[in-house]
C-alpha cells in the first residue's frame, strides 16, 4: 500500500520542493533594483480610464489627481466608463473635467465587460492615443506616473504594470496586512520577474497597455480577473508583461474581515478560471517555441492551485509523522541545511523589504499577524476553486475619499 501511495505522493514533493525553490530564488532577485532615470521627453499620449460603478464618493478625487499629474496637459485625456451606476458617479466626473461614457448592461456585469466595451468605444472615434492607462475609481497617482510610463514606452515595452502602494494601509489590521501582501509582491515577485527578464501580471489598477497591443489582439476578457486573463491572452502571443517599479499608484484596501474575504475569493475564482483555460495552451506553445516566459506563466496560474496541494500535503505530512504510509523524500531532494535557509528565508526577506520602503511603524505590529491573513486564503483559495466557471461579479465598495495632497501628508505621519 505505501508504494502505491509512493506514485502519488513522490510526484507531489518534488513538486513542493521546485516551487519552494523557485520563490525562495525569485524573491532574492526583488531586493535589487537597477537605478532608472527618466531621461526620455514625454512623446507618448495617454488616456486614462478609470472605471467607476457608484463611485461618487472616491472617483472626483482621483480625477483631480490626475488633472496634476507632472506631464504636458495636452498630451493625456481623462475618461470615466459610468458602468451601470445608480448614484450621480457621471454627473460628478463631468463636473470635474473628465470625458464620460456612460454604459448600462445588466447582463454583462464586471469591469473585464466594461473595459471590452470602453476600448472599442475609443478606439471608434476620431482622436486616438498611444497608450491607455487604467485605473480603479479610488485610486490615487504619483504626479510622475505617466512621466515613468512614457520612459517604459520607449524602450518598447507595450504592456506595463505600475507599483501597487496603499492609500489606507493603516486603517485596521485587514488593511494593514492586505498592504503588506501588496508591497511584498511587488518587490519579491513583479520587480523579481522584471529584473531577470520574465513576464509578469497586470494587476486591474495603475496599468498601461500601448493602443496598438489593444487595437491588435482586442480586450475581449471578462472573467472575474480581467487583468490576469489579458496578460495570459497576449503572453500567449509574445508579448511580455513588464514592470514600472517608480510609476505608482496608490490603492484603497478593504477594512473588513469578510469583505476582503469576498474580494479574494472573486480572485480566486477569476485565476482558478484563467489556470483551467491557459495552463495547457502556454505549455502546449512554451515547449513547442522554447518560451522561457510561456512556461513560467504556468506558475503564475497555478498559485491557487499550488497552495490547494501544499495544504493537502501539509495535513498528510503531519499524519505521516505519527503513522508512515507514504517515503518523504523532501530531505533526500534537497538538503536540510537548504531548507533551514528556505525557512529563515521566508521571513527574513519580507523583513528586508519593509525597511527598504520604510513602512509606518504600525505595520510591523501587523506583520505579527499577517500569517493569520496568510492562511485565511487557504479556505477562499479551496471556495474559489469550487466556484471558478460563477461569473457573478461583486463590487467592492470604496469610501476612503482623499485628496493626493492629504493622502501624502498621511503616508508622512504613519512613518514618524
Amino acid at each position: 500500500m505505501e508504494h502505491i501511495l509512493d506514485i502519488i505522493m513522490i510526484p507531489i514533493q518534488v513538486i513542493i520542493v521546485f516551487y519552494s525553490l523557485y520563490y525562495f530564488i525569485l524573491a532574492c532577485f526583488g531586493l535589487m533594483k537597477r537605478r532608472e532615470r527618466i531621461t526620455v521627453a514625454p512623446k507618448n499620449t495617454f488616456a486614462a480610464v478609470i472605471c467607476a460603478h457608484n463611485e461618487e464618493k472616491v472617483v472626483w478625487q482621483l480625477i483631480d489627481n490626475l488633472k496634476q499629474l507632472n506631464y504636458p496637459k495636452d498630451m493625456y485625456d481623462i475618461y470615466v466608463v459610468a458602468d451601470n451606476c445608480t448614484d450621480h458617479t457621471a454627473d460628478i466626473c463631468r463636473e470635474h473635467g473628465a470625458i464620460v461614457k456612460v454604459r448600462t448592461n445588466k447582463e454583462q456585469v464586471g469591469k473585464g465587460y466594461a473595459l471590452d466595451w470602453m476600448f472599442s468605444q475609443m478606439l471608434a472615434q476620431e482622436k486616438q492615443y498611444d497608450a491607455f492607462v487604467v485605473f480603479d475609481a479610488d485610486n490615487l497617482v504619483h504626479p510622475e506616473f505617466l512621466r515613468e510610463m512614457n520612459n517604459h514606452l520607449c524602450k518598447g515595452e507595450k504592456v506595463i504594470q505600475g507599483y501597487m502602494d496603499s492609500k489606507n494601509p493603516t486603517d485596521s489590521w485587514i488593511a494593514g496586512t492586505f498592504s503588506i501582501a501588496f508591497w511584498l509582491i511587488n518587490h519579491m515577485w513583479h520587480l523579481a520577474k522584471y529584473n531577470i527578464g520574465l513576464s509578469t501580471a497586470l494587476g486591474g489598477t495603475g496599468m498601461c497597455i500601448a493602443t496598438e497591443i489593444v487595437r491588435k489582439y482586442g480586450w475581449g476578457c471578462d472573467c472575474l480577473t480581467e487583468d490576469m486573463e489579458f496578460s495570459m491572452k497576449v503572453l500567449l502571443e509574445g508579448v511580455r508583461t513588464c514592470w514600472a517599479h517608480d510609476a505608482i499608484i496608490y490603492d484603497e484596501k478593504v477594512v473588513g474581515f469578510m469583505q476582503s474575504c469576498r474580494q479574494r475569493k472573486r480572485w480566486a475564482q477569476g485565476q482558478c478560471d484563467c489556470g483551467e483555460r491557459f495552463i495547457p495552451k502556454l505549455f502546449a506553445r512554451g515547449i513547442k517555441t522554447g518560451n522561457i516566459r510561456m512556461l513560467d506563466g504556468i506558475i503564475t496560474l497555478s498559485q491557487p492551485f499550488f497552495m490547494m496541494a501544499s495544504t493537502i500535503y501539509a495535513v498528510l505530512a503531519s499524519i505521516n509523522s505519527y503513522l508512515p504510509f507514504y517515503t518523504n523524500i523532501l530531505n533526500a531532494i534537497v538538503p536540510v541545511q537548504i531548507w533551514t535557509i528556505i525557512g529563515v528565508g521566508q521571513y527574513l526577506i519580507p523583513v528586508i523589504v519593509l525597511l527598504q520602503i520604510k513602512v509606518p511603524p504600525k505595520s510591523w505590529a501587523y506583520l505579527i499577524i499577517y500569517p493569520i491573513f496568510m492562511y485565511s486564503w487557504i479556505p477562499v483559495n479551496f471556495l474559489g476553486f469550487k466556484d471558478r466557471h460563477k461569473m457573478k461579479w461583486s463590487h467592492t465598495l470604496h469610501t476612503r475619499a482623499l485628496s493626493y495632497e492629504s493622502a501624502a501628508l498621511l503616508r508622512k505621519e504613519n512613518k514618524k
